[in-house]
């Protein structure tokens, strides 16, 4: 068994959706399900139940995400042993500076269980790069928000968020359970200076052009709705001062928490890293 089938086999079974697999490991679904069936060929057993219903584990294919789990993580802390003896244990880590997220939380703890020789370096940018120093060479992998442009680079989703509209607690929109996009019409809105990645800066404004304050950090967003009445946007679990409200808005697409590399980046401890992270994310 290869390392790179078992790490498709995983990714299947975490999934339990060949789409969703194929898109996480990005590549098209047809090799994923070839490999799949290769797989199972070559262990004479069936691993998955598929049917229209959608993908289960057998008993089989339990017992083998279970050692799968185990061989990847020993030859992820291989790359890390190698690194070190050759005195390169050190990965620089960019991050967004939106607020507390406790996925982030549990993956630094975890990340130091797992790997306590290794130094993490933290870089922490503003919102007018959400890919964290990435694309300037200054981080070797980034744990931030999506959608942005990902050309040159490799994108692995981790969670979604809802988003709601943040406002001033007196505002009349306040006392709503929900929101659209279109109840927010005329209003004024927080914007992201000139030159920031148009794909982000067009998700937080709700894929419309907006006027209103420009803003660099998660706290400047909070501060104009407080101090001019804007409308701001946040992850749902995001928690607000209490002069502020945050209003779920039922037609925005979810905010991606991802991590993102360079394409080809070198590091051998990146493929180590997005696993912890995965596995911290999912828990």
């Amino acid at each position: 068994m290869e390392l790179r089938t078992l790490r498709y086999f995983v990714a299947v079974a975490e999934e339990l959706h060949f789409g969703r697999a194929a898109a996480r490991l990005h590549m098209s679904q047809p090799p994923l399900s070839r490999a799949i069936k290769q797989l199972e060929a070559d262990l004479g057993a069936a691993l998955l139940h598929r049917s229209a219903a959608g993908v289960t584990l057998t008993p089989a294919g339990t017992a083998l995400l279970d050692e799968a789990r185990t061989l990847l993580q020993q030859a992820d802390q291989a790359r890390v042993r190698v690194a070190a003896a050759a005195g390169a244990a050190t990965i620089t880590v960019g991050l967004l500076g939106d607020g507390t997220d406790r996925g982030a939380t549990r993956l630094a703890a975890a990340y130091r269980r797992q790997h306590p020789g290794v130094e993490v370096r933290i870089r922490e940018a503003d919102l007018t790069d959400p890919t964290c120093g990435l694309r300037a060479g200054l981080v070797d992998i980034a744990l931030t928000r999506a959608p942005f442009d990902e050309t040159g680079l490799t994108v692995h989703e981790l969670r979604a968020d809802p988003v709601g509209a943040v406002l001033r607690a007196d505002d009349r929109l306040a006392r709503r359970d929900r929101l659209t996009l279109a109840d927010l019409a005329g209003r004024r809105w927080f914007r992201f200076p000139d030159g920031t990645d148009p794909i982000w800066q067009s998700y937080w404004n709700g894929g419309e052009p907006r006027e209103g304050p420009v803003v660099r950090a998660f706290q400047e967003c909070l501060q104009a709705v407080l101090w001019n009445g804007t409308v701001g946007m946040t992850p749902l679990g995001h928690h607000p001062p209490g002069e502020l409200a945050v209003v779920p808005l039922t037609d925005m697409a979810p905010s991606r928490v991802v991590a993102a590399w360079r394409e080809g980046g070198t590091n051998p401890l990146i493929r180590s890293f997005v696993r912890i992270a995965t596995a911290a994310y999912r828990d």
